[in-house]
């Protein structure tokens, strides 16, 4: 992870961001990073209004990411935010089939441009998006990532990352969601206090 820098998303880095979902026909079909949200993605959904709405959030602060930088260009990101920001999920029916508390946070997907994959961009931006969740209070936070242990599956479907790269940052496995998805949660202390 040596040489990346970490930076919120946010109106003034919204350009950075931009920039490389662009560079990238509008990621995963012109999903802008919105599929976790409300308004999702799909049927009568255009890029365009994707993009439009992915800004409009930013600029209201209601979408959370840590884009991660080498060097002036940013080359991927990770995205959390509030249970209620981000309410869509992969595997919903099982993750409510055996929901007990909902978790104050959660991070729904990684993006890594393909120049820049198997370098550890995924694991400074969640290492980013941990520092940024404590730095904004703290709390229960969850995330579905993919085992993919003994497996070689793409980098480019590995959108939630994988267990590993979770569990080397504190997440414990609570329950798995399909053949090779499972949630993983942990506790992040607000900033300045220790981790219990």
């Amino acid at each position: 992870m040596t040489g990346f820098q970490v930076r919120a998303l946010d109106a003034s880095t919204w350009p950075d961001f931009a920039r490389l979902v662009e560079s990238q026909n509008g990621v995963w079909g012109g999903c802008w990073c919105m599929a976790f949200h409300e308004e999702g993605v799909g049927r009568g959904r255009t890029a365009a209004q994707n993009r439009a709405a992915k800004q409009e959030r930013v600029d209201q602060g209601r979408a959370h990411a840590a884009l991660v930088y080498d060097g002036p260009d940013c080359v991927g990101w990770c995205q959390f935010g509030p249970t209620a920001e981000l309410p869509r999920i992969k595997h919903g029916r099982a993750y409510r089939a055996g929901l007990g508390d909902l978790p104050d946070w959660r991070i729904t997907c990684f993006y890594v441009h393909k120049g820049h994959r198997r370098r550890g961009v995924a694991a400074a931006a969640l290492a980013g998006a941990l520092r940024e969740i404590a730095r904004l209070g703290g709390g229960t936070v969850e995330s579905y990532p993919e085992d993919a242990q003994g497996r070689t599956p793409s980098s480019s479907f590995l959108h939630n990352g994988t267990a590993a790269m979770f569990e080397s940052q504190g997440f414990r496995r609570a329950r798995q969601l399909g053949k090779h998805h499972w949630v993983l949660s942990r506790t992040v202390a607000p900033a300045g206090q220790p981790e219990t």
